[in-house]
């Protein structure tokens, strides 16, 4: 049997051969910095993370010392955001109560990103009696609605962090497992799944190698609103004294101290609220921005 002569590469041919496509990381990147409400969102949020983990470097008074000679006083040099009725410097609160406030949102977001991205993908994937147990479960909780279940179970674990931390891990699951669950059956239904499974790959393998990665994208935006709605909760229940307790600072209970002043001192209510506001458009133009890059819409 003969063999052909091997031919010599044409010009330019070597380069092309050679030439490593490019990374996912790398066209990951390219296509964040094109995207403006990821940019936006991570420089708005990335300034409240630096506000809020320096608070105590960068605060020019201690959050929790009362001037009952220097209160209500106007934004000035001396106090940034002015001074509430007890003559706390309101700039030092706010970053303060950053602090509180997004340590919590995140700190509560962690156990329902978990267990209902497992649960989703479970549900999903096994179908069956299971599926349908999960389903009547999701069903049952989307019933009620969220916030009352939220302040239900804040009532019956206790006010302050610890219930607000056991309020999420009960009921934030859900949308996890409602929207990873559809997801999961929609891929069930592709080929390359099927032919995971056929191939010889165990059902573990196949959920946490195959599916995992194609899910993973849709449940970290998710997470991003999921923690905005934590911290929106986390405020709404300070407001109500069913948060994080005073003198601790928060968003919720300074907006409600200084809720009485609205029409007198402006700047005592509203510009907590202006940092709920900025934090929250930071995390809200993050979520769309990588539902942008992941092309997810």
């Amino acid at each position: 049997m003969s063999t052909a002569p091997a031919r010599e590469p044409s010009p330019g041919t070597e380069l092309i051969a050679t030439r490593a496509p490019g990374r996912p990381s790398v066209r990951w990147w390219r296509r964040a910095r094109r995207t403006p409400a990821l940019v936006a969102g991570a420089v708005i949020l990335g300034v409240m993370v630096v506000l809020a983990v320096f608070a105590p470097v960068l605060a020019p008074y201690d959050p929790s010392a009362q001037d009952l000679g220097n209160g209500l006083r106007p934004p000035s040099a001396a106090h940034w955001f002015g001074t509430d009725q007890l003559g706390r410097d309101i700039w030092s609160r706010v970053i303060a109560a950053a602090s509180t406030d997004l340590r919590i949102a995140v700190l509560a977001a962690i156990t329902p990103f978990v267990v209902g991205v497992a649960v989703g993908l479970v549900s999903g994937y096994a179908g069956g009696w299971l599926d349908w147990v999960i389903g009547r479960v999701v069903d049952t909780f989307v019933a009620f609605p969220f916030y009352v279940l939220v302040i239900a179970v804040v009532f019956a674990a206790g006010t302050g962090e610890r219930g607000i931390y056991v309020a999420y891990a009960l009921v934030g699951w859900i949308s996890y497992a409602r929207v990873i669950r559809a997801r999961t059956r929609t891929l069930c239904r592709e080929g390359w799944v099927q032919a995971a499974y056929g191939g010889g790959l165990s059902h573990p393998r196949v959920v946490a190698r195959h599916l995992l990665p194609n899910v993973l994208p849709l449940a970290v935006v998710l997470l991003m609103t999921e923690i905005l709605l934590i911290m929106v909760a986390v405020v709404t229940l300070g407001y109500l004294g069913l948060g994080v307790q005073p003198p601790t600072p928060d968003w919720g209970t300074m907006i409600s101290d200084g809720q009485l002043f609205l029409t007198t001192r402006w700047w005592v209510p509203t510009l907590p609220g202006l940092a709920v506001v900025t934090t929250g458009v930071g995390l809200s133009l993050l979520g769309d921005g990588l539902a942008d890059v992941w092309r997810l819409r």
